[in-house]
């Protein structure tokens, strides 16, 4: 349905009404815009397409396909281009510093765009890890219309009969440098373990958070899960183009569909698909862009009381597409909702309740993939929140798949990643050891790093199991084993990671969500009154600028006040 639409309300108003706005329109002439184009609202249609990784490589013809979808609803659509960097190429080395930043340029540079050229709406493509939150962050800050799209997760690739994903490639070098593979076969599994576009395959970062998307409403149902390839990534694509025109019309916004109850669904279902812990850091920058207090504690909260029923790698079998063949997102919160476990009442971008979409889904008995929440895989969450004397301000730890929930050991300390991974290479990790890597939080990385490859490596040696690793920075969602992140304080504060010394002993019961570091409090006081801060090496730049501005993990690592601080709203100028 095409509506007629009043643009004195409208921000693009600034732009495009008014005799004093001829020189403005000179420049929509120019670009060939008719009249009656100009006189409509004004749609960005977003892209983080770009060369990067094939997260990416198909974004833009996704964005294309939108436009005609706005215009078909009655809108003009404006195409720009955002950045992403791509953790699995930057993953183990200095690039893997730039990634957390990127979501903040993300948004901020989405942010830029829409407020100088006073766009009306937004439709957002994004497809690598931190483009998701920082899409979705950008639209809570704006609070213009908006729908947020999934570019698709890869196919799974196939190897000695079997479907693989990157993080096989990421363990294979683990075997290799144990001596438990020959070099050829390191080689024959990265040729075949992407085979196409589309993101990692299995419930990482990435399609963690695009289901997040569709459970806090910002997604058409059922849309995030169709692999990139897919033909019907068009139709969704024009869907959302059309739908956002109806966004506008309604006026409903994304602070309307993004209310803390949302955010508890979005917990819910990161902990129902066993997704990456990185949940609990997006989710708390979301909330605060629309100034929602909504941190790592409330996130751990719902995760406590939510039960693991998606079988998903990395800590499962199966990969994304094997979800979508299941039914999807929305087949996955069809049990929950059932069993009373999300606020079924919340507004979506279909402009119904999610509890209005859900009952138009007819659950699927015959799928291995979603377990009934009534019988799942496991009563508690995939991810779990800890706290204690190692963690005054919260950690969080990837459970699904485990079969072991405690661990204590001695300390093996690492001040960065690359000592760490040179250690697990040279096979110097004992067994029964808790791996510890700091300085790589937020601010003392800076960054906060991802340390997917040194716990690949460890699996592939054999290790994953038999060690604990924890750390002030991150771990990919491909990661799995009994590696904790986001310990906070950071070390780079003086947080009692800090303190920690070779040998120490470090208690962790993730069933309690506990992490305890057993050293007398008068030993600490001593070596805290010894310690010093750290310079790093990033004194100019971007790197710089976030280390200066970051706040911690647990509410978020966002950079700027966010919507509690507002004195307006952009969508209102």
């Amino acid at each position: 349905m095409t509506h007629t639409f009043d643009k004195s309300r409208l921000p693009s108003r600034h732009v495009s009404v008014g005799p004093e706005r001829a020189p403005h329109r000179s420049y929509y002439y120019a670009m060939g815009m008719t009249e009656e184009e100009i006189n409509r609202p004004f749609v960005a249609v977003a892209s983080a397409g770009n060369d990067s990784a094939p997260c990416n490589t198909t974004l833009d013809a996704q964005a294309d396909v939108a436009r005609a979808g706005v215009i078909e609803g009655g809108g003009t659509p404006r195409r720009f281009n955002t950045i992403t960097v791509t953790d699995g190429i930057a993953m183990g080395h200095q690039g893997m510093k730039s990634s957390l930043v990127s979501r903040e340029v993300i948004a901020d540079s989405v942010e830029l765009s829409v407020r100088g050229h006073c766009y009306d709406a937004l439709v957002g493509f994004a497809g690598c890890d931190k483009s998701l939150p920082g899409m979705m962050m950008a639209m809570l800050r704006l609070n213009v219309p908006s729908i947020f799209v999934y570019g698709g997760s890869i196919l799974p690739g196939r190897y000695q009969d079997r479907d693989i994903t990157v993080v096989d490639v990421f363990e294979v070098v683990g075997r290799y440098s144990a001596g438990a593979c020959p070099i050829e076969e390191v080689h024959a599994i990265e040729k075949a373990a992407c085979p196409g576009h589309g993101a990692c395959g299995g419930q990482y970062t990435a399609n963690t958070m695009a289901c997040v998307g569709e459970a806090i409403g910002l997604s058409l149902p059922n849309s995030n899960m169709v692999p990139a390839p897919y033909m019907t990534r068009d139709q969704i694509a024009h869907a959302a183009g059309v739908q956002v025109m109806e966004l506008i019309a309604r006026n409903l916004r994304p602070r309307d569909i993004c209310t803390r109850e949302a955010f508890v669904n979005a917990a819910r279902i990161v902990a129902a698909t066993g997704g990456s812990t990185n949940g609990a850091l997006h989710l708390p920058a979301m909330a605060h862009e629309a100034g929602i207090r909504f941190d790592l504690f409330d996130v751990a909260e719902a995760f406590r009381s939510t039960p693991y029923i998606a079988d998903l790698k990395p800590g499962g079998q199966y990969v994304a597409k094997d979800m979508h063949d299941a039914g999807g997102v929305y087949m996955v919160m069809k049990t929950l909702l059932a069993e009373g476990l999300l606020h079924g009442d919340c507004l979506t971008v279909t402009g119904r309740t999610l509890a209005e979409n859900i009952d138009e889904v007819t659950w699927n008995p015959d799928q291995k993939v979603i377990y009934d929440a009534k019988t799942p895989i496991t009563p508690t969450g995939g991810v779990v929140g800890l706290r204690g004397s190692l963690a005054p301000d919260g950690a969080i730890v990837k459970v699904a798949g485990m079969h072991r929930l405690q661990f204590e050991g001695p300390a093996q300390v690492f001040d960065c990643e690359e000592d760490a991974f040179a250690a697990v290479e040279s096979r110097a990790i004992t067994e029964g050891s808790v791996v510890v890597i700091r300085y790589e939080g937020p601010k003392g990385g800076p960054g906060m790093r991802e340390m997917l490859s040194t716990t690949a490596a460890l699996y592939g040696q054999g290790m994953g199991e038999k060690v604990a690793l924890i750390t002030d920075g991150r771990f990919s969602g491909a990661t799995r084993g009994f590696c904790i992140g986001h310990v906070g304080p950071e070390a780079a504060e003086g947080g009692p990671i800090a303190l920690v010394q070779n040998g120490d002993i470090i208690a962790i019961d993730a069933e309690a969500g506990t992490i305890d570091l057993k050293v007398d409090e008068a030993v600490l006081a001593e070596r805290r009154s010894a310690w010093q801060p750290r310079r790093t090496d990033y004194q100019s730049g971007a790197l710089w600028r976030y280390a200066q501005n970051v706040g911690p993990a647990w509410a978020g690592a966002v950079t700027h006040p966010g919507g509690e601080a507002e004195t307006h709203v952009y969508a209102d100028i």
